[in-house]
């Protein structure tokens, strides 16, 4: 899928865990929260370590998202909910957001159903995570009058692939429904072809009989064009081949 589809499905999702997530805080809280996408993060408002929650998709959708909050944030919004004095940041903080958070999820999962199907989700708390490579959607969280928080939404490659081609196939209007995931597990074991082809080249019988060790054949391609990757003679990939620790790889 192209990065475009990707982040459009990503930033959907993204606006439907919002509007439950301040539902959610709005509840708990007691006052009126606000939680939006944004188009870019504000990077400077970043203060103190970030604390993690994790994402489980389940369902018709498979997969895992990251939530990133911040100390001072997460207190803030802690003491908030407990309805106690401002304080510094601690772990009972952190369990009332995560309370908070898998509260959201049952709206989440309410509002994705027509574009997905069924859907649950499991929240936990993380730590010691490193994000290299995901796609991230920055959100604000804002309370009464007071500056915005920032919070980053980031995306598991497996869930996000999810995400795109499924919305991509509700927006072809195919018509057809989406994928039961307890059927499919029908299929898993099948054996399948599967071939990766840097090129090819149409040779006479006579010259493939000519062929020895170390016989030279010139492809038609270059050896920096994409190799393709093919499930039963169809190419189902394009993508740069690469050598990791002697052995080949495929970047997409």
């Amino acid at each position: 899928m192209d990065n475009q589809n990707n982040k459009k499905a990503a930033r959907a999702f993204a606006a439907a865990f919002s509007s439950s997530l301040a539902d959610a805080l709005t509840q708990a809280a007691g006052t009126t929260l606000q939680v939006k996408v944004l188009d870019s993060p504000d990077l400077g408002k970043r203060k103190g370590q970030p604390v993690h929650f994790r994402l489980t998709a389940d369902g018709a959708l498979r997969g895992e998202c990251f939530v990133e909050f911040y100390e001072p944030q997460v207190a803030e919004l802690g003491t908030k909910v407990l309805g106690r004095p401002a304080a510094a940041y601690s772990e009972e903080h952190a369990d009332v957001l995560a309370k908070a958070i898998s509260a959201a999820t049952d709206g989440l999962a309410t509002s994705l159903q027509a574009e997905y199907g069924e859907l649950t989700f499991q929240v936990e708390r993380v730590a010691n995570l490193a994000f290299g490579g995901m796609l991230v959607v920055p959100l604000a969280v804002s309370m009464d009058e007071q500056p915005a928080m920032p919070v980053l939404l980031y995306f598991e490659g497996q869930f996000l692939e999810a995400l795109t081609s499924q919305g991509t196939a509700k927006g072809a209007g195919n018509g057809k429904a989406p994928l039961d995931p307890v059927n499919l597990k029908l299929v898993m074991d099948v054996e399948l072809n599967v071939a990766l082809r840097f090129g090819q080249r149409q040779l006479p019988l006579r010259e493939v009989l000519e062929l020895t060790s170390g016989s030279v054949i010139e492809l038609d391609r270059q050896v920096d064009d994409p190799v393709e990757l093919l499930l039963d003679g169809k190419v189902i990939a394009r993508g740069e081949a690469v050598i990791v620790d002697g052995n080949y790889g495929e970047v997409r």
